[in-house]
């Protein structure tokens, strides 16, 4: 009887120190808000679950109750919030709602946070869910790179924008966790809360007051502490030689002579007697064995350390990369990559088409070229062969070889053609490679172990960048989700059954529980995936067919996200080689159509739009040339839907040397000019000898001027046909 009672008192004691809103007994006043206890009331509660709850207001001053909530009112809006449940942890008691009208979404704020909700501690303390919440962009005509640590812990941080993930407004250069700066905040005060690169207050704090930090409107911490800056007053005064000749020991320091203790030139926080350390007795300055190893034993810099030049700590940034040369330990040595796809450009970046952001990277390119040699088919193994070399340098030109028979259609052995042929048959040879699963356009990453052992989600990722800036194709073979996962693209857009991998025994697992029709049905089929749920730590009970949901979310989250995070990281560091990764992420709703649209076949109208036209001057010619380009237009139209004997390959082969339209575009520009007869002065001049002439070094094509379509259309397609015929035997 005696041990029941004391468990009970437990028991009591307990549930007194939980916050009597969210029922968490968490005390982290950085996160949670200061936790009070009024004993006479037997009540705790966190300040952060007052502020956010939605039915109740400071009614009184800050000297009553807890900080100007009246117990009777929070006792009131207990009770108001004993009936409403949270659809986090699907508990009663949930106090704080979604400010959306139309969402009616309830949690306890603590549950709030796990599920990405932002309360806003201004104005009248509005909370939204994850779907609602406000999000952070990056913006236009930004000059910058993305960084790799917080700026505040200088842990690893990954540079995609979320909700764990912010960055300050104004110089753009400094992101952070979310925990981290809600502690700063709580550290440093409304007085003291700024940046920490560019010590911008003002629309730092508006910023983040949107985003959800709480800064408390106080004096820092550390200004709250009695004599906390009393040891700045003191001079250090001890000798640390390591046999102190002094006969009054170690704290004494005579005025002047051999056992004055004189301090450390460079840290002040080591001292000596002259006669413990050797010195002569009129020696001033002076230099610990700790700092003197520090600066390399250079006496010069204890002595005059304005007139020597000191070693950078960035100087590798500035070697040349054959100088340079990558570890095959590339998980904890990447200073070759980082060194190139650091570089940013000089000129601000402006948003645009996919192609004219790529060609932003192109700078970083030189005209030393490496040779890649291509044996038979095997396209993707000459591509992990040139990324895992040692010396392997991202911004030089690839010089492509077929070195034996390939089965392979349309293979030249050489050439810019052999180039633009290596990437294309690269891309489509890894988007079937082990990395990837799904259905043909549409894949995500696949968990591999040999892959993770090979480090090929890396390579891959090295590979499509490299593609990418040096004229392959478009990617366009990524799931929505895949790019979600990848640059948090669209931003808190949860992840659903629909966007797993179909046809995987793990999508199966989910879809049984998500079509569950009864809870008898859901019980059974949790039954058979009870060992999956295990290892996604999802093997709770579950009460009703509503908090199944959160279940699916949960296990669609661990599927595609939790246990792809190794895979994932991997596979950003891998894109970020030329800088793409970064690129990518400044502008991801521009990138999407080049990662997720495929491009199968060229069509009149993106042929159409690649030239510009340069017409003539003369009013004459001018009107002449008008009706060439409607000839040319229709043309293009009669090539799309087979009309013509030469297809739109063939004509772009024709006018630029190329089959298919890079990523990065066609450099310099396509433009259209045109070929006026000598002499022409009527209409109904014969025009049948004038052909169409192009130069695709500098991709210019020459029209024919024709007095009809159908002369036009002949004179083209016997150019076209013939340019053709003589290139293929050429280049086989």
């Amino acid at each position: 009887m005696k041990k029941k009672k004391m468990r009970r008192s437990q028991v009591d004691s307990m549930e007194k120190e939980c916050c009597a809103l969210c029922r968490f007994s968490d005390d982290d006043p950085a996160l949670f808000g200061e936790k009070v206890t009024l004993r006479e009331h037997k009540l705790s509660v966190h300040y952060f679950c007052l502020l956010t709850s939605c039915g109740v207001y400071q009614r009184g001053e800050e000297n009553e109750g807890v900080f100007g909530f009246l117990v009777d009112d929070i006792k009131q809006e207990i009770r108001r919030s004993a009936r409403l449940m949270c659809f986090v942890c699907k508990k009663k008691g949930a106090c704080v709602g979604c400010n959306v009208r139309s969402c009616r979404k309830m949690f306890h704020f603590p549950c709030g946070r796990k599920r990405m909700s932002v309360s806003q501690f201004t104005g009248l303390f509005p909370s939204y869910c994850r779907d609602h919440g406000p999000v952070q962009t990056l913006g236009a005509g930004l000059d910058l790179s993305l960084p790799q640590s917080c700026s505040i812990c200088l842990d690893s941080i990954d540079p995609v924008l979320s909700f764990s993930v912010l960055k300050c407004p104004s110089c753009h250069t400094s992101w952070f966790h979310r925990d981290c700066v809600q502690r700063q905040a709580h550290s440093a005060g409304l007085f003291f809360f700024r940046c920490t690169l560019c010590n911008n207050k003002e629309s730092f704090q508006e910023e983040m007051l949107r985003m959800g930090i709480y800064i408390p409107e106080r004096d820092a911490s550390w200004e709250l502490e009695a004599n906390a800056f009393s040891e700045l007053l003191e001079v250090y005064n001890r000798c640390d030689a390591l046999s102190c000749l002094c006969e009054k020991g170690r704290a004494h320091s005579a005025k002047s002579g051999w056992f004055e203790v004189i301090r450390c030139r460079l840290c002040g926080s080591t001292g000596t007697h002259r006669r413990c350390s050797e010195l002569q007795v009129d020696t001033r300055d002076w230099a610990c064995s700790e700092c003197t190893q520090a600066t390399d034993g250079k006496a010069s810099l204890v002595t005059s350390p304005q007139g020597v030049q000191r070693r950078s700590l960035l100087s590798k940034r500035h070697l040349s990369p054959n100088h340079s040369p990558v570890s095959r330990k590339r998980c904890t040595n990447l200073t070759h990559l980082s060194s190139v796809s650091s570089k940013r450009p000089s000129s601000p970046v402006q948003a645009g088409s996919p192609e004219e952001l790529l060609q932003v990277l192109l700078p970083q390119l030189r005209p030393l070229s490496v040779q890649v040699e291509v044996r038979g088919d095997e396209v993707l193994s000459a591509g992990l062969e040139l990324v895992r070399r040692t010396d392997f340098d991202p911004s030089l030109v690839l010089s492509v070889r077929f070195t034996e028979e390939t089965t392979l259609p349309s293979s030249p052995r050489g050439g810019d053609s052999a180039r633009q042929n290596f990437l294309k048959l690269l891309v489509q040879q890894i988007q079937n490679c082990v990395v990837f699963e799904g259905p043909e356009g549409a894949k995500n990453l696949a968990l591999n172990s040999q892959a993770v052992r090979e480090d090929l989600y890396f390579d891959v990722g090295c590979l499509l960048a490299l593609s990418l800036v040096h004229g392959g194709p478009p990617v366009g073979f990524f799931s929505p989700a895949l790019y979600q996962c990848l640059f948090n693209h669209p931003a808190h857009r949860p992840l659903t059954v629909g966007h797993m991998t179909p046809d995987t025994p793990l999508t199966h697992r989910v879809l049984q529980i998500a079509e569950a029709e009864s809870l008898e049905e859901l019980g059974e089929a949790m039954a058979s995936s009870c060992g999956f749920l295990e290892v996604a730590g999802c093997n709770r009970p579950i009460g009703s067919m509503e908090e199944r949901e959160a279940l699916v979310e949960d296990l669609v989250n661990f599927t595609m996200i939790t246990r792809m995070q190794l895979p994932l990281q991997r596979f950003r560091e891998g894109l970020q080689t030329l800088g793409v990764f970064d690129q990518v992420q400044l502008f991801p709703s521009a990138f999407l159509e080049v990662f997720c649209e495929a491009s199968d076949h060229l069509t009149a109208q993106t042929v159409g739009r690649l030239f510009t036209v340069a017409f003539s001057e003369q009013e004459d010619k001018l009107n002449r040339e008008t009706a060439v380009v409607a000839y040319w237009r229709h043309f293009l139209l009669e090539c799309e839907v087979g009309r013509s004997s030469v297809s739109l390959q063939d004509l772009l082969r024709f006018s630029t040397g190329v089959q298919d339209v890079p990523a990065v575009g066609l450099l310099p520009a396509p433009s259209i000019s045109f070929l006026h007869p000598p002499g022409l002065q009527e209409e109904d001049q014969r025009d049948e000898g004038l052909f169409p002439q192009s130069h695709p070094e500098s991709k210019r094509l020459l029209l024919p001027i024709s007095s009809s379509y159908q002369n036009f259309k002949s004179s083209m397609e016997q150019a076209v046909s013939h340019r053709v015929h003589l290139l293929l035997p050429a280049e086989s």
